[in-house]
């Protein structure tokens, strides 16, 4: 698997089905608790400013086409201003009910996939896209990502964020797959530029395809998971001693490498159960148990 196939196998897996899209308008001060367990969520403003402070990571600010990626189920806020009150919680179901247990799932909605406390007049405006379930994304997505990935404005978000939207309020035949696919591209377009860009935190082991002695070892590991490999045979393939490959592998990747394969063989197999015909028998054949 080249480096280009590693990036291309870790962003296949967003597929959404029927994901939740809304366009939220509000007037400040406001505030929204979510606790919805979604396994991951991206939220962009096409007006105004707002802070995003999840419960397990540093508050970021997202201004006007910057797209944030939270990975849940960990619950977060986003308000107006880091010290306004929440006034709203987003819970399963992307029901939402005031502080005081008011539902007012209904009774703020503005239009088609619209909400909030007034029809165009916010100063604020938020489009939020979940995905509703963990086979939607992938398991090696899923452990690769931070709690909170802030992708800042650029031309080609800015032209994915300015067409979903136009079509969020969309009422049409297939609307809901248009808008699925839609999310897909934005969520791919963030995830790439931030693997792309060094220091930004991405996975030990996609960094490491570049290293000589430890990118081949994990293609290998990656091409041929099913293998009965040992590190001394991993070690002949490469060309260097046992020794050398497992404390360079460690150092680089941040584990020894037959963990890092026990890793990868069941995150592997976490995906290739999601498949229509899998069978538990054919996947631990595939991944090698």
């Amino acid at each position: 698997m080249t480096h280009v196939d590693a990036l291309t196998g870790l962003l296949e897996g967003p597929k959404a089905r029927g994901a939740f899209l809304i366009k939220s308008v509000f007037s400040p001060p406001w505030a929204l608790r979510v606790e919805d367990r979604a396994p991951i969520s991206l939220v962009t403003m096409v007006r105004g400013d707002a802070w995003v402070l999840p419960d397990r990571s540093t508050p970021a600010l997202l201004r006007p086409g910057d797209v944030a990626v939270l990975r849940g189920p960990d619950p977060y806020t986003i308000a107006d201003e880091q010290g306004t009150g929440v006034q709203i919680v987003v819970g399963p179901e992307q029901r939402c009910n005031t502080t005081e247990g008011e539902d007012v799932t209904d009774t703020m909605a503005l239009g088609v996939r619209t909400w909030g406390d007034t029809l165009g007049q916010g100063s604020s405006v938020m489009l939020s896209g979940t995905y509703q379930a963990p086979s939607e994304i992938g398991r090696r997505l899923l452990n690769a990502l931070p709690a909170l990935l802030v992708r800042p404005a650029g031309a080609e978000d800015n032209a994915l964020v300015a067409l979903l939207a136009d079509e969020i309020g969309r009422d049409e035949p297939g609307q809901e797959l248009v808008l699925d696919r839609l999310l897909d591209l934005l969520f791919v377009s963030v995830l790439r530029a931030w693997l792309a860009a060094p220091g930004a935190g991405a996975p030990a082991w996609y960094r490491a395809q570049s290293d000589p002695t430890v990118g081949p070892a994990l293609r290998l590991l990656h091409d041929n998971p099913g293998q009965p490999w040992t590190v001394e045979l991993l070690a002949r393939k490469v060309g260097v001693s046992r020794a050398g490959l497992a404390r360079r592998f460690t150092t680089v990747v941040g584990e020894p490498p037959m963990s890092y394969l026990a890793t990868w063989r069941l995150t592997l197999a976490a995906d290739l159960l999601r498949e229509p015909d899998a069978t538990v028998a054919g996947v631990a054949h595939r991944v090698g148990w």
